[in-house]
């Protein structure tokens, strides 16, 4: 009877034993941390960047979406840098403790003007604040085809037109006119 009991005990341990033996030989998928949007993210101190793109459908100004996630008690000064047609571009966003959306019609906006790209490549996007170690990130450039995403381009800007210029020689000439109480009257001729 006893060592019916150990033989259960031994067999109980051993099939406990091997079916959690498959963890130690196979990665765990939820254990992997990963982007599940279009975007792409970093944690740079007190800052989680969560879901960062760019929108834009001429690949000369785009608009960066993300949303920045602040688990400290005080107020940051986001640094946005990135490469553009006339140099290293530099742009701000303050992140209030909590969560922070950066993009059109959002807490903050950063338009991303003078851009030299083409959508559907990754545009390389240093973040950093305050003291802390800042990130490069491959931020992948969308356009507005997506519906979700048509309304996140930056707004067009104002197209010059030209104005008409006066011609002399159309310029009308005053035209006689008349006194209240005085009428011409036709001649009779």
């Amino acid at each position: 009877m006893k060592a019916r009991i150990a033989a259960s005990v031994v067999l109980a341990v051993g099939v406990a034993l091997a079916t959690a033996g498959c963890n130690l030989v196979a990665p765990q998928a939820t254990r992997k941390i990963y982007d599940p949007s279009d975007g792409v993210g970093a944690t740079i101190g007190e800052l989680a960047i969560r879901n960062a793109f760019i929108v834009s459908n001429d690949g000369e100004e785009g608009t960066l979406v993300v949303t920045v996630v602040n688990s400290g008690d005080e107020t940051q000064t986001l640094e946005v840098q990135y490469d553009s047609s006339t140099g290293r571009t530099d742009a701000e966003a303050t992140i209030v403790p909590g969560s922070t959306e950066i993009g059109p019609q959002k807490d903050e906006s950063v338009t991303m003007a003078d851009l030299d790209t083409v959508p559907g490549s990754l545009l390389p996007v240093y973040f950093q604040y305050g003291s802390e170690q800042g990130k490069e990130l491959l931020v992948p450039i969308l356009t507005s085809a997506l519906e979700a995403y048509s309304t996140l381009t930056p707004a067009p800007s104002a197209t010059p037109t030209q104005t008409a210029t006066p011609d002399p020689a159309n310029t009308a000439l005053p035209t006689p006119t008349t006194e209240p109480g005085n009428s011409i009257e036709p001649s009779g001729e």
